[in-house]
């Protein structure tokens, strides 16, 4: 009898200790680590889209291609968002909880201090 390809690679990642299959999810501990670490760092987007990718369960690809409108109509985060998928192309409704909504704000008001309060309306006058 021959060993398909695939039970050769299987057999070689068991024999070199790699992990097959999927991973076990995060515990309530590790993600409490994570978001105190990014507010300790004062990384306050990492911490709006760490937050609102575990309110979502979205996957990364849909996370990083949100938009501040998407979540922040009107400057202030809203208790619900609708975000199509692009691999299925289905519309995903979920609730952002207290602290992916204060990350947000927050985020928000840091990025307001960025920008300058009075632009010239008709451009800069040389």
């Amino acid at each position: 009898m021959t060993d398909s390809p695939s039970t050769i690679l299987e057999t070689r990642s068991l024999e070199q200790g790699e992990d097959i299959g999927a991973k076990p999810p995060l515990r309530p501990k590790h993600v409490w680590s994570i978001r105190i670490k990014l507010q300790v760092e004062g990384r306050m987007r990492d911490l709006a889209l760490c937050n609102v990718a575990i309110d979502s369960k979205l996957r990364g690809c849909d996370v990083v291609a949100l938009k501040v409108d998407g979540l922040a109509p009107g400057g202030y985060a809203a208790d619900r968002a609708t975000v199509r998928q692009k691999k299925t192309g289905r519309p995903v409704k979920f609730e952002l909880t207290e602290s992916a909504r204060q990350a947000i704000d927050d985020y928000l008001r840091q990025e307001l201090r960025r920008i300058p309060v009075h632009w010239p309306v008709g451009g800069l006058d040389i």
